[in-house]
Parts: structure tokens; C-alpha cells; sequence
């Protein structure tokens, strides 16, 4: 695949992103992005914590949010909008009301059709994170990962503007897909798509994974013990994205509804 104009306006904005000033002129950068963007940094450390605007993008939590320790209750993976969610029709899902896309494109050619037909008639979820989110992703429930594909594209927004007039935009973004299974053996995908300036999609389970790089093909990576717990960190985003849950029928009853605002540790479902 042929590099596009959007990975080089990511990458020259990460570049920007990552460049650590004076500590004065730093702080000024960040307050000024805090107050543009009305950031909520009552969780967070202060505005001079930071020694760079992609540190602040990145931050963690200055304590752990609580969540349901039922197993059975799906947490919200991260800070969002809810864009759409609902009922997969066999293997089209809504990127937007009025436009919808197949998930057999949208997992790629890495998963086997047998993998792919295993979510047809579920349920997807699309988490829309905004540029004054939270920005870290986290585990929804516990689960192992069975494989997860690094599939190279583009860098188009994914805000509602660019979702209402760019067919098949998830398709063509650059996108990490996680491979899960639950303690029940029910399957389910969740998908880091990537956004215009966004620079990296980090997934510290896996440092060989490097987005909007060099890499022209898919890249696959498949594990044989690899648990992670509910609420567990697992990467960020560098600049707001959209993650994408997409599961097997009569796995989930979705709690939530087109235009809700989620929090990182809400219940957003339940396995059934």
C-alpha cells in the first residue's frame, strides 16, 4: 500500500507533539491546549507535569477508577462517545446511521472467514474519542488475546463531519486488531482505528507493532498464554480515535445507546 498525505500530516504533527520545550513555554502550550480543548484535569496531574503536549495526550490517571468486579459485566475500555452501537446485520455493522460497512473488510484479510463469520448477526460498539479525551484504552473484561493484526492505511478524522461524507472510513484507516476471547470461550474483536494526527496506536503487551511507520503490509501476531485482566492499561492513542467492539451473537446485552457519553470503568453491557 502506497503511503497516503495523511500519514506524513500525522507524523510531522507527532513530531510537533513529541518536541519537549522550555519548561515556561511547555506549561503555556499545555494550559493553552487544556483551555482550547476544555479539558477535565480534576484526575489528572497539573498542566507543568507534562514536558511535552504528547505526554499530556498520553496521561495516566492519578488513581485507579473503580469498576464492577462481576464477571460479567462489560466495562467501557476507554473515555468515549458513542457513535453508533446496536445489532450487526450478518456482517454489516453502522458507521454512522445511514452508512454502514462489512466487518469481513474491516477485520481484513489476516482472519479466516471461518474467524470473521463468528461475529455475523452479534453486536458492535463504536467508541469515538475526541481530542480532549482521556486517551489511555484499557481491557473491558477479563479475557485472552489469541492473535491481533496491525493493518497499515490511512490517517482520514474520524469526528462526525469525516464519518458522514467518507465512505467505508474505517476501512481505510490504519487499524489494530485484538483477537479476544472471554472465560466463556465467546469471541469478540476489538479494533484501534486510527485518526488524522494521530501518530501511534500503542499496545504495550506487543512492542513490535509500530503504527503509521514504514510498514506497507499486514502484520499478525498469534499467542498461547497471553491473559489480561479487566481494567488493565494496555496502550493509548497519541490525539483522540475511535475504538471499535465488534462480538458474537448472544454474547452481549448492550446497556448504552447512539450519542452516549461513557467514562473508562462504566458498565456499558453485560455477557449473557
Amino acid at each position: 500500500m502506497k503511503r497516503h498525505i495523511t500519514s506524513a500530516i500525522s507524523q510531522t504533527f507527532g513530531k510537533f507533539a513529541n518536541k519537549k520545550f522550555s519548561k515556561t513555554i511547555q506549561t503555556l502550550i499545555n494550559k493553552i491546549y487544556i483551555n482550547l480543548m476544555k479539558l477535565d484535569m480534576s484526575e489528572f496531574k497539573e498542566a507543568s507535569s507534562y514536558d511535552s503536549l504528547n505526554a499530556l495526550f498520553t496521561r495516566k490517571l492519578n488513581q485507579p477508577r473503580a469498576f464492577s468486579p462481576n464477571e460479567k459485566d462489560f466495562i467501557s475500555p476507554c473515555d468515549a462517545w458513542i457513535s453508533e452501537c446496536g445489532d450487526l446485520h450478518q456482517e454489516y455493522a453502522l458507521q454512522i446511521k445511514g452508512m454502514e460497512y462489512r466487518c469481513d473488510d474491516f477485520l481484513g484479510k489476516e482472519f479466516s472467514q471461518e474467524e470473521k463469520s463468528l461475529i455475523h448477526d452479534g453486536k458492535f460498539i463504536n467508541f469515538y474519542l475526541s481530542p480532549k479525551d482521556y486517551h489511555r484504552y484499557h481491557i473491558p473484561l477479563d479475557i485472552k488475546i489469541l492473535k491481533v493484526v496491525h493493518i497499515p492505511g490511512k490517517f482520514y478524522p474520524v469526528n462526525l463531519p469525516s464519518l458522514k461524507k467518507r465512505i467505508n472510513l474505517f476501512i481505510e484507516n490504519e487499524r489494530v486488531v485484538l483477537q479476544c476471547q472471554t472465560q466463556a470461550g465467546k469471541i469478540f474483536y476489538m479494533v484501534l482505528v486510527s485518526a488524522l494526527n494521530v501518530g501511534v496506536m500503542q499496545v504495550s503487551f506487543e512492542s513490535r507493532i509500530k503504527t503509521n511507520a514504514d510498514a506497507l503490509h499486514s502484520s499478525v501476531y498469534e499467542y498461547e498464554n497471553l491473559h489480561l485482566k479487566k481494567g488493565e492499561d494496555f496502550g493509548c492513542f497519541e490525539m483522540g480515535s475511535t475504538i471499535i467492539v465488534l462480538c458474537e451473537k448472544d454474547m452481549l446485552d448492550i446497556r448504552l445507546k447512539m450519542g452516549d457519553n461513557v467514562k473508562f470503568a462504566q458498565t456499558v453491557a453485560r455477557l449473557k
